[in-house]
């Protein structure tokens, strides 16, 4: 449970770096894309530790980002539009990580606000049910 606790605390820092972004009105675009590299970073921490949680707490072995999400749906982590949003945060997760591309990076840093406060809602089941 010490390492689930560790786990915890770096997603919530990781998080905390892509909110500062997130926040802030007229980013430049090396800004900008530094947001969309703390979204990915972001991403990876939380669905880990959904990974580890799943594990420890559940019993349930989840071994993709996708796996991961359905199983915290079906463990209530995540209510099902929640789910159905986390599924399409890891597809475009897929594609920030592999190409780059001005007009994707345009279109994921407008979903940047709301893919932290989806991020920060899955963070903040498994908080509260360690």
């Amino acid at each position: 449970m010490e390492r689930l606790i560790e786990r915890l605390q770096v997603a919530r820092r990781a998080l905390s770096t892509l909110q500062e972004l997130t926040n802030k009105p007229d980013l430049s675009v090396v800004e900008r894309d530094a947001a969309i590299q703390r979204f990915e970073y972001t991403f990876e921490a939380i669905w880990k530790t959904a990974q580890m949680f799943l594990s420890e707490v559940e019993g349930v072995t989840a071994n993709s980002p996708k796996s991961a999400v359905r199983a915290c749906w079906q463990a209530g982590l995540l209510s099902e539009e929640n789910a159905q949003q986390a599924l399409q945060m890891c597809e475009t997760r897929n594609m920030t990580a592999h190409t780059y591309n001005e007009t994707l990076a345009l279109s994921v840093y407008r979903q940047i606000h709301a893919y932290a406060d989806l991020l920060d809602i899955w963070l903040r089941a498994m908080e509260k049910k360690v």
